[in-house]
């Protein structure tokens, strides 16, 4: 996409990686956004941990490109890194709901001096009361420590490589990259919002699954391996 400056033309190529994992209907209602955004990126790539047949049909019909790994969130997100060619990357998980126009965001924050950043949290519909309080508690959390992936984390992508990449691992793979990005320049948190779907909270409860979360946080900060942490996860909180 193009933004004007004082009259002078930049271009913006933007690549999108999304990790899949069994995530064919949020994956299908994603890739329909994106189709319907105002501005277009320049190529999506899509990262499949299952080998479904059905990602492979997504995929086909919408004109996307799609790579195979095994599953682990953080080996998916590099995979697809290592494929893209945009001159800024941007990572979204499968159930993400989108902004009116992030691709024009994202293009401004950079030409604005930014090296990447995140979207601001926001739970999708169904929403409850907790949402009201966990959001702007999330905020705070992203400013004093680390956005997760649920959050749409764009770099420019020569940043991205200087910066490690995202970690191997199933779980707080973003963290050492966000860290080691934030060293290099500004990375900055965008108003605009991404919407996180919010059937884990409405099944687990509200705040059941924040207090789960920052535990496993706080287990992560004091040395725990993200694999074990990873295995109690989706033992605990299911897919």
């Amino acid at each position: 996409m193009e933004l004007f400056q004082n009259g002078v033309r930049r271009v913006f190529k933007f690549s999108i990686v999304i990790p899949c994992y069994r995530d064919e209907t949020p994956l299908a209602r994603l890739l329909e956004q994106l189709r319907r955004l105002p501005h277009q990126p320049d190529e999506i790539i899509v990262v499949d941990a299952a080998d479904s047949i059905r990602c492979a049909q997504l995929c086909e019909q919408s004109a996307v490109i799609r790579l195979v790994s095994e599953p682990c969130r953080g080996l998916q997100l590099g995979i697809g890194a290592a494929k893209a060619r945009g001159d800024v990357l941007w990572f979204l998980h499968a159930d993400a709901q989108l902004a009116a126009d992030p691709l024009a965001a994202m293009a401004a924050a950079i030409q604005r001096g930014a090296i990447g950043g995140y979207f601001r949290f926001r739970f999708a519909n169904p929403r409850a009361w907790p949402a009201a309080i966990l959001e702007p508690a999330i905020a705070l959390r992203c400013r004093l420590g680390v956005p997760y992936g649920d959050q749409g984390i764009f770099m420019q992508r020569t940043v991205y490589h200087q910066a490690g990449g995202h970690a191997p691992w199933p779980l707080f793979e973003e963290a050492p990259l966000v860290k080691a990005a934030r060293r290099l320049g500004r990375f900055v948190a965008l108003p605009e919002p991404i919407f996180v779907d919010s059937r884990r909270w409405q099944r687990d409860g509200w705040w059941r699954r924040s207090l789960k979360n920052r535990w496993l946080a706080l287990r992560f900060m004091s040395g725990a391996a993200p694999q074990d942490l990873a295995a109690h996860y989706h033992s605990k909180n299911g897919s």
